[in-house]
């Protein structure tokens, strides 16, 4: 008899801006109906101008952000110059892919800041890369979009951006037991990378 997956939740959101992108994720980690982790990182920073919200296995998603980061190393090294929002997401779109007979069970939001202005892709775990205005990924997603459909617009400014990202994970918690216990949110412009942290005390759970 096979071991049955069991995919932890999530409320990862990811918008862009006129003037820069901003992630955010929630910090619970389940398996089934329990709670194993209060603090899982699931927004991540890939280079000073790049970051990554993810769901999934913890594990795979880890092992991809390592491999994202290594490769932008190797690539600002070799190029003499940072790597872009667009490449990073072609990179991880052909690794998701070469793998889809073995697939990392992640869904990725992938977001940065590029000399042509700010980029957003979305990514399943066989690797479908879809540039977009704002993604969605994990058990929260259904109250996510709503909140983004309704208050998101093109000229959104990265201030803004930040409360509206705070407020969709805020309202997706409330109402998805797989997600929870804080908010992590990456804040990117062309000045650089932001991280803001906040803890379950102040959502009022």
């Amino acid at each position: 008899m096979g071991q049955e997956i069991m995919v932890p939740g999530a409320a990862s959101v990811g918008i862009k801006c006129k003037d820069g992108v901003v992630l955010g994720s929630d910090k619970r980690a389940t398996w089934g109906y329990t709670v194993t982790n209060k603090s899982t990182k699931k927004v991540f920073k890939i280079t000073d101008t790049i970051g990554l919200a993810a769901y999934g296995l913890i594990g795979d998603f880890q092992i991809l952000v390592k491999i994202l980061q290594a490769q932008a190393n190797l690539y600002e090294l070799d190029a003499g110059e940072p790597i872009s929002t667009q490449s990073i997401g072609k990179l991880v779109s052909n690794y998701l892919y070469s793998r889809k007979m073995f697939p990392l069970y992640t869904n990725i939001i992938i977001a940065g800041v590029d000399k042509d202005g700010p980029k957003l892709y979305t990514l399943d775990a066989i690797g479908s890369l879809l540039p977009d205005d704002y993604g969605v990924a994990g058990t929260g997603m259904l109250m996510s979009v709503g909140i983004l459909e309704a208050e998101y617009k093109p000229d959104i400014t990265v201030a803004e951006g930040e409360k509206l990202v705070e407020k969709t994970i805020r309202n997706s918690i409330t109402r998805d037991a797989m997600s929870g216990n804080g908010i992590d949110i990456l804040i990117i412009t062309s000045e650089g990378a932001r991280e803001k942290s906040i803890e379950i005390e102040e959502l009022g759970e």
